[in-house]
């Protein structure tokens, strides 16, 4: 008894699930990409309103606020630079860069120390610095307040610095070895036979090779301390050194209402950071993937 004959061949039914893979493979594709545009307009377009507006005058943004200005008024980012911006910018550049500086060199001898080195209490040790990320700076407010003026930098730049290096160790310590363990063990050895010291170890092999993620860590401090509040309100009482997040506050009650003026503010405030995630994505990116897992 013949078998009945059909059109449908093999490479037929092949070919139409390859095209139904491909099919369901770009949908999916395709919503991924619209979310992420949508998650994007969300993100971005507070930053571009405060961008608009900072043209505008104060009359303006309340009766057209989501139109783009009539005039350009370049003038209110010369007058908020001249109101008191430029002592607050380089207030915080001073303190954002020497907290950087600071982290990332006491974190990556620590992070040598621990991820090099065998020493009784090793765990134990690590185990503190982690303890560390369960501290809140509202909780020890009042305790760093008190040792702040008992050690006489109340008022000065050293009074930011000093707790934003100490709560930005833990997190910095705990990226910078986990790289550090990737790094071949033979490598440290070579250099031990040609006598390099421990240190030089660290700063000629180490370092060098840790870019990606010292360069992550830089980042995640330099956006914390270039916006904490709470720290620069209360340890600073001297106007002229305030950094930005705390000289914004006195600098809308000086301008009162003049909220052109403000937006420009806040505009020249958040630029530095931006422009600095923007340049450095890609070592931000690879710093926390490969820190991260290995």
């Amino acid at each position: 008894m013949q078998m009945p004959k059909t059109n449908v061949t093999l490479p037929n039914v092949v070919n139409t699930a390859t095209k139904e893979r491909k099919k369901k493979r770009y949908t999916g594709v395709t919503i991924v990409y619209v979310g992420l545009i949508i998650y994007f307009i969300v993100i971005a377009y507070p930053l571009l309103w405060m961008i608009i507006s900072s043209f505008k005058s104060t009359d303006e943004i309340f009766t057209h606020s989501w139109s783009m200005p009539h005039t350009w008024l370049i003038e209110n980012y010369v007058t908020a630079w001249k109101s008191g911006i430029s002592s607050y910018f380089l207030n915080s550049v001073i303190v954002t860069g020497a907290s950087c500086f600071l982290t990332v060199l006491v974190s990556a001898l620590g992070a040598y120390g621990l991820s090099r080195f065998e020493f009784q209490g090793k765990a134990f040790v690590l185990i503190i610095y982690l303890g560390g990320l369960m501290l809140s700076p509202q909780v020890s407010l009042i305790p760093l307040y008190s040792i702040i003026q008992k050690l006489g930098i109340y008022n000065t730049h050293l009074a930011l610095i000093l707790p934003y290096v100490a709560y930005r160790i833990p997190l910095t310590i705990l990226l910078i070895r986990a790289y550090f363990l990737s790094i071949p063990k033979e490598l440290e050895e070579a250099a031990r036979l040609d006598g390099c010291t421990s240190l030089g170890i660290l700063f000629r092999i180490f370092i060098p090779m840790s870019t990606p993620i010292l360069l992550t860590t830089t980042i995640l401090t330099a956006y914390y301390t270039w916006n904490e509040f709470m720290f620069a309100i209360i340890f600073i009482d001297d106007d002229s050194l305030r950094t930005i997040p705390a000289g914004l506050m006195q600098f809308r009650d000086a301008l009162q209402t003049d909220w052109g003026v403000l937006l420009a503010g806040l505009t020249i405030s958040a630029a530095p950071i931006v422009m600095l995630f923007l340049f450095m994505q890609k070592y931000f990116i690879r710093g926390i993937a490969n820190g991260s897992v290995k």
